[in-house]
């Protein structure tokens, strides 16, 4: 028997040591350390293994089509794209099993699907769905910026993981993806067709599947078909060029923070004369990835977190260098806040939080909920309450039986506590 061809870009002993010479569905439990974990529907054969402390995701496909996907994941990988990240491809041998691939991914932590969500949420709450449905429309505004083109975006095909108080949607499978220098305005409009129809057609299968109501069915389909006014919306606010006088050059800031507040970094501005208004100048901004709060916080503490958890803790770092002034009586600097907040706030609030929700999920995000709460509640009572009423209530949303995982929701903010998949999940 010839032996296969590996490409692996993570060299860790229990990866290398898998059986690569076996048809994956040959894989036995007894001798490989394989994860049952739930997944949508796939039209090839994925399993998941556990090595190194770390879990892989293994699908199984045809040569062309992996090498394909392979090259579409590292590109994404390259320019910091939201997608699963590519950890090899495996050719097995003829002999083995003709013109087959494995595909190996690292697995999504904290992540979950849509449908997963959608069986936990009350039909009558819209609001939930639609901050899901701008985070697919913002996945698909990033991959069209770079030139990709994605061909079967779907809920299948998209997973959730949660950053700060936003949603952040990311690619799994890339198929039947391509890579162009630019899509053009038609590629992007079939592509966002795709999305509508898979999203609309998921919707309803999922309904069907739960037993939900016949009546529905058309807020969700209506609710589909309002995705691409999402889209253009984000999309116009990037590309947009406007004209203004000469005179209202201010407006070049209103932009920048506009885009800013998008979570978007701008990298050139561009005044140009308008050819047919004298007077007049055209606006173009050149537009970064969207990782403007979290550059920000890595500056000025180092840490590496995403964009929207990015934005809640530069608001707490606010807020700690405003005390650190009355309790002084001087300005601090920003390296004296940041030593000052990472010792006194994060550290012992995100050690806190964490136990609150039962070590769920990523300690950092429940530091993000612990500040949501606090602001809720202290809202409510005209009032700061403190950290202590806040963890007993951020305790009180956990999930009674950690091992469960549902997904829990405050019916009057929107709020989420979103655990990390359930393998055991049969859904």
């Amino acid at each position: 028997m010839s032996a296969p061809e590996l490409i692996l870009r993570d060299l860790s002993p229990g990866l290398l040591a898998l059986p690569w010479d076996l048809p994956l569905a040959d894989w036995s439990p007894a001798e490989v350390p394989l994860r049952d974990i739930a997944v949508g529907p796939s039209r090839h054969l994925v399993r998941f293994v556990e090595t190194d402390g770390r879990r892989w995701a293994l699908k199984e496909l045809p040569h062309r089509i992996a090498r394909r996907e392979f090259t579409v994941l590292r590109t994404m990988e390259t320019e910091g794209l939201p997608a699963v990240r590519p950890a090899g491809v495996v050719y097995q041998s003829e002999s083995t099993k003709p013109d087959t691939a494995i595909l190996v991914t690292h697995y999504l932590e904290g992540s979950w699907q849509y449908r997963r969500l959608f069986m936990r949420l009350p039909p009558n709450r819209p609001a939930h769905r639609a901050r899901l449905f701008d985070a697919m429309a913002s996945l698909l505004v990033e991959l069209h910026r770079h030139g990709i083109f994605w061909g079967d975006c779907s809920l299948a095909n998209t997973l959730f993981s949660r950053d700060g108080q936003t949603l952040q949607a990311f690619m799994v499978d890339a198929e039947t993806s391509e890579i162009h220098p630019q899509l053009s305005e038609g590629q992007r409009r079939f592509d966002l067709d795709i999305l509508v129809e898979n999203v609309a057609g998921g919707m309803i299968d999922l309904a069907e599947r739960l037993e939900r109501p016949p009546e529905i069915h058309p807020q969700l389909m209506a609710e589909a078909f309002a995705i691409p006014e999402r889209y253009y919306a984000l999309w116009d606010a990037l590309h947009a060029a406007p004209t203004f006088s000469f005179g209202d050059r201010y407006r070049v800031e209103g932009k920048i923070r506009e885009l800013n507040d998008l979570g978007f970094a701008v990298e050139e501005v561009a005044l140009q004369p308008a050819g047919d208004a004298p007077g007049k100048l055209t606006l173009q901004v050149g537009v970064g990835d969207r990782r403007f709060h979290a550059r920000r916080l890595q500056e000025l503490t180092g840490l590496e977190v995403g964009e929207g958890q990015a934005r809640v803790l530069l608001g707490d770092l606010q807020a700690h260098h405003a005390w650190l002034a009355r309790r002084n009586g001087r300005d601090p600097s920003d390296a004296e806040t940041a030593a000052s907040w990472l010792e006194v706030c994060l550290r012992p609030g995100t050690a806190r939080a964490h136990k609150a929700v039962g070590g769920v999920g990523s300690p950092v995000q429940a530091y993000c909920d612990l500040l949501e709460v606090r602001w809720i509640l202290s809202e409510r009572e005209g009032a700061d309450i403190g950290d202590a009423r806040a963890l007993a209530a951020l305790a009180s949303r956990a999930p009674a039986d950690s091992a469960a995982r549902a997904a829990v929701v405050e019916p009057s903010t929107g709020w989420f506590t979103v655990p990390d998949q359930d393998p055991a999940d049969p859904s």
